[in-house]
């Protein structure tokens, strides 16, 4: 007879950047980091984006713990950066805000602690700048055609 496999704990977090959505799963792990079915290094080539994903689990130091599975589209590269970090900071909240719960201590406890780390260091803000629309009768979104007095 076959045993069954103890479901492991899952926790979700969604960031956004621009056009850039993010969908994480983080579960526990040895620190594997899986982005539309690629490592970090072979889909992030510049060293200020690996450093924006692994941001928020430098700062827990839950790196070595936790492994994730990403799926993100749109936007550019340093868009996608950007929302994976948003989206592994608010999946981290999850873990630590159910740590929180079952801590007789609560919010004063080294959980809640983290939570404040991570608001404090802008992880789980999200930057609203966006490219601005194109208006008619412009040629873009403020340049407008020349104008010919004759």
């Amino acid at each position: 007879m076959a045993e069954t496999a103890a479901k492991k704990k899952v926790y979700l977090g969604t960031g956004r950047r621009k056009t850039s959505v993010a969908r994480i799963r983080l579960s526990d792990g040895a620190g594997k980091i899986n982005i539309n079915g690629r490592t970090l290094e072979s889909y992030f080539t510049e060293e200020k984006d690996k450093n924006a994903v692994l941001a928020p689990l430098k700062l827990t130091e839950m790196a070595s713990k936790l492994d994730a599975r990403i799926l993100v589209n749109g936007g550019g590269i340093t868009g996608q950066s950007g929302a994976i970090c948003q989206g592994m900071a608010r999946a981290l909240i999850h873990i630590f805000d159910e740590t929180a719960k079952n801590d007789p201590q609560g919010a004063e406890s080294p959980a809640g602690g983290m939570i404040k780390k991570l608001k404090d260091s802008g992880h789980l803000t999200r930057d609203g700048r966006m490219k601005e629309r194109k208006k008619y009768g412009r040629k873009g979104a403020r340049r407008s055609f020349q104008f010919s007095k004759r």
